[in-house]
């Protein structure tokens, strides 16, 4: 009697007092999706197989973004991107590994597939597919990816605009508070090799990648001016280093001190831990670094050397959603804070939007477009749940299943790469290595 008062308790609680009539005896993802107000009728989560994998390739910011469909025995399908810049065969020789397998088996088709992923823009692939699988498995089951994550810590993503430098001061200047106007509480100067660029002594001819203290002035100065035209209370940081090495960094960041920048982004290659711990000792402005690393494993390194301020992942290299979270969580337990690379389409800003929304430990997420160029890259897509996909400088948390946007194929038709304008073409060849 107590037994079966305590079956009926759960079935109550769980389920809200849905009658699941014959469900009793169905496995426990079909009593669960039967149960869910939202899930997708037409989707039977624990039959789901994949069938297909099949991809279009998009131009944006002068590269190549190949967005994956992970196609189903069921009438769901979901969406990932190769990271920007990579190639989409990374993505498609793991199709032989999916065919057959059920998508909401997410960590187990992760492990499957990270074995073949990488550093740069080797990780694209399994990022691509860990993304399209989490798409899924939310459609599946009729919840936003970030619920599948464990739930959301914050409502909205704060994100940091970028501006590309420039030797026209009043360009910048006029460039930065637009940025400013738009709403976004965080910007990030990028390429500032590009004041350096035919300007005589500001490199020491005698040693390669040393700057001159000319061209050290050259960059502070720069950048000093962008700190007066925004204020004191901007976050501000930067990225694109000459001379990416210890004693070239330490110049270049004693003399940024009183820019007081919220972090200088890749002082030097990551794979150097003892360089940058030693340059995080002598200097006190922070340092960020990750985009260019795959897995968590890489990022534990700099974590238990406390060899950098910020992990900075790109979730399309890092290895995907849930490898973002956990490399922010781990980050988190070592004091350090995470913020988020990226450079893609809104297939890829949507994957990292529900990661960063999971994890406690996120401060910011990297954002690209200005009020011109954003047109064309937000209508890619349309949102599922009605959201915006920006608002502000911040990232609205989407309420609707998977990552809750869907292709804008008119749109997407205008904006193929010239080296492939396939779409959603047969990729049998690949069913097979």
């Amino acid at each position: 009697m107590i037994q079966e008062n305590r079956r009926s308790f759960i079935r109550k609680s769980l389920f809200g007092g849905v009658a699941l009539g014959g469900m009793l005896g169905a496995p426990i993802e079909d009593a669960v999706a039967a149960a869910s107000s939202n899930v997708n009728r037409s989707s039977r989560p624990s039959k789901l197989k994949i069938t297909d994998m099949r991809y279009v390739t998009v131009e944006h910011m002068g590269r190549a973004c190949s967005i994956i469909r992970l196609d189903t025995n069921q009438d769901i399908y979901g969406y990932g991107e190769v990271r920007d810049g990579g190639e989409v065969k990374h993505a498609l020789m793991l199709k032989h590994l999916l065919l057959g397998q059920n998508p909401c088996n997410v960590e187990k088709l992760f492990r499957l597939v990270k074995p073949f992923g990488g550093h740069n823009r080797l990780g694209g692939g399994v990022s691509a597919v860990d993304m399209a699988l989490w798409d899924l498995a939310g459609k599946a089951y009729g919840v936003p990816v970030w619920q599948l994550l464990g739930g959301k810590y914050r409502d909205e993503v704060r994100l940091y605009g970028d501006t590309f430098s420039d030797k026209d001061h009043d360009m910048i200047r006029s460039k930065v508070l637009a940025r400013v106007e738009q709403g976004f509480t965080w910007l990030k100067m990028l390429r500032v090799f590009r004041l350096l660029e035919d300007v005589p002594g500001t490199q020491n001819p005698h040693k390669e990648g040393m700057l001159t203290d000319k061209g050290i002035a050259l960059i502070t100065d720069y950048l000093q001016m962008v700190r007066e035209a925004v204020g004191d209370d901007m976050p501000l940081s930067a990225d694109h280093f000459v001379g990416r090495n210890l004693d070239n960094m330490t110049r270049q960041a004693e003399s940024l001190e009183r820019v007081n920048l919220a972090w200088i982004e890749e002082p030097i290659n990551w794979s150097q831990t003892e360089d940058l711990k030693a340059l995080r000792q002598r200097i006190d402005t922070p340092i960020a670094t990750g985009e260019s690393m795959f897995a968590r494993e890489s990022f534990k390194i700099l974590c238990d050397a406390q060899a950098v301020d910020y992990v900075h992942p790109d979730l399309a290299t890092a290895g995907g959603i849930l490898e973002t979270k956990l490399i922010g969580d781990y980050a988190e337990d070592h004091g350090i804070k995470h913020v988020l690379h990226y450079a893609g389409t809104p297939v890829s800003f949507m994957a990292n939007v529900h990661s960063a929304a999971a994890t406690n430990n996120h401060r910011a997420l990297e954002f690209h477009p200005d009020k011109e160029a954003y047109p064309r890259w937000a209508n890619m897509v349309t949102t599922t749940g009605g959201h915006s996909l920006t608002k502000r400088g911040f990232a609205p948390i989407p309420e609707a299943p998977g990552l809750g946007v869907e292709l804008n194929m008119e749109h997407i038709k205008t904006v193929l790469h010239r080296d492939d304008t396939s779409i959603f073409a047969s990729t049998e060849q690949w069913n097979y290595l």
